[in-house]
């Protein structure tokens, strides 16, 4: 079966790719690097001719509220009508656990809309809102540190592996479309504080972390609801511990 990744060269595009051409489909990771462009169009009717299932894991390249509203807005009505052109049976979109809870994140609300406009489409779909990743670790404690302080909310977190991530997307994209939501999380809830600290630790950062109940997370105010799933989510099989240690060994950190 042909299946096209948008946002095909990215970090999970990339990981759902190799899954999926390991599985025997014809895979068309789709990029604007690769003539593909779900913003103008370029390329978008020629990579869907003869595809059967979408899998959109695009990412707008700037965060900042409007920018990222835009991006969204138009690569999701773009590429809902170019499906429905192609006669694509099944569409399957990468979001985010709390989007529909988090109205402050500018991020969350694009995402959100993205969401509402694949329900609104005729194209059969799944959306797989998955918690944060560990890989984006980083990235969080940046943002949150002032000088060699990181204040960071201590409501519950669980986050996931972007392995996991891509395990689930290519089991989502080759089943049947549930036209609704699969939540993804990792294997176990953790404070955002302690997934902080912890992330210190193993790289050897000498920051401190400071618990602040009133710190947001890109805007938002979080309580334990936040960012957690709902009942019964999927999980993701690796532990963020396991995953330190083998971010430790890539780093040299472990002392061998």
């Amino acid at each position: 079966m042909k299946i096209v990744i948008i946002g095909g060269t990215g970090l999970i595009g990339t990981k759902l790719a190799n899954r999926l051409r390991h599985k025997g489909h014809e895979v068309i990771a789709a990029s604007p690097r690769t003539g593909v462009n779900t913003i103008t169009g370029e390329g978008l009717d020629s990579a869907l001719t003869g595809a059967g299932i979408v899998v959109d894991v695009a990412n707008s390249p700037s965060f900042e509220d409007a920018a990222v509203l835009k991006f969204f807005e138009t690569s999701g009505r773009n590429l809902l009508a170019a499906e429905a052109r192609a006669g694509v049976r099944h569409h399957v979109a990468l979001s985010v656990v709390g989007t529909d809870r988090l109205p402050e994140n500018g991020y969350f609300r694009a995402k959100l809309a993205q969401e509402n406009l694949i329900k609104a489409a005729k194209i059969p779909y799944t959306i797989l809102r998955a918690t944060q990743f560990f890989e984006f670790a980083g990235g969080i404690v940046d943002s949150s540190a002032d000088g060699q302080i990181v204040r960071l909310s201590p409501a519950l977190f669980q986050p996931v592996a972007s392995d996991d991530v891509a395990a689930a997307l290519a089991d989502i994209t080759l089943a049947a479309p549930v036209n609704g939501i699969v939540e993804l999380a990792g294997p176990e809830a953790i404070s955002l504080d302690e997934f902080a600290r912890q992330y210190l630790a193993a790289t050897n950062d000498p920051r401190k972390v400071v618990a602040d109940i009133h710190a947001r997370y890109f805007g938002a105010r979080l309580d334990d609801r936040s960012l957690t799933p709902g009942n019964n989510p999927r999980l993701g099989a690796m532990r963020f511990a396991n995953w330190l240690a083998g971010l430790s060994k890539q780093s040299g950190h472990s002392g061998s």
